[in-house]
């Protein structure tokens, strides 16, 4: 359903561009780029997955220390279930619920600020390749730059923009 939204949509930019050529009589100059390879070269990217991993394993550390605290509790309570009165049993079966229901809030919250991390990362490189896009496609004389994901065919005079970006970005 998505890539045919993404399909109609391209053909009727496509379509809407010819038509805008027609009239003007203004050459249209279409470029192409892959976003991902582009990123694979940009020092941010590199730096956004350094910073991403490093709060992944800071998150399996405390994962793990909580998870192994969780263990020992459990394995206690096993051992000595049958020792303990009623109200010490109450209050251990209270800890290790308590401790379990932290665990997993934890991995909730840890999760959603690995996305939320991600996404800001992701954004200002975005943000970044946008921007240049536009400088390239202005000081090029294109008049549409599509991305390699969005795109189904590129014709011979459809232009590879990546060698442009790279130089705009000031990469290798």
């Amino acid at each position: 359903m998505k890539n045919t939204v993404k399909l109609f949509a391209l053909v009727a930019f496509i379509f809407v561009a010819f038509a805008a050529s027609a009239q003007t009589a203004k050459p249209i100059k279409l470029g192409h780029l892959d976003v991902q390879k582009l990123m694979s070269v940009m020092p941010e990217s590199k730096k956004a997955d350094e910073t991403l991993q490093a709060k992944q394993t800071e998150i399996q550390k405390e994962m793990a220390s909580m998870t192994e605290t969780y263990q020992k509790l459990l394995q206690e309570y096993q051992a000595n279930e049958k020792t303990y009165t009623d109200l010490v049993r109450a209050n251990k079966e209270q800890e290790i619920r308590s401790l379990g229901e932290r665990i997993q809030n934890f991995r909730e919250l840890a999760d959603q600020q690995l996305q939320e991390t991600y996404n800001k990362l992701m954004g200002e490189i975005m943000e970044k390749i946008q921007k240049a896009a536009q400088e390239v496609g202005k000081e090029n004389g294109f008049t549409y730059i599509f991305t390699m994901n969005a795109l189904l065919f590129a014709a011979d005079n459809s232009e590879d923009v990546l060698p442009l970006m790279k130089k705009k970005l000031g990469l290798q």
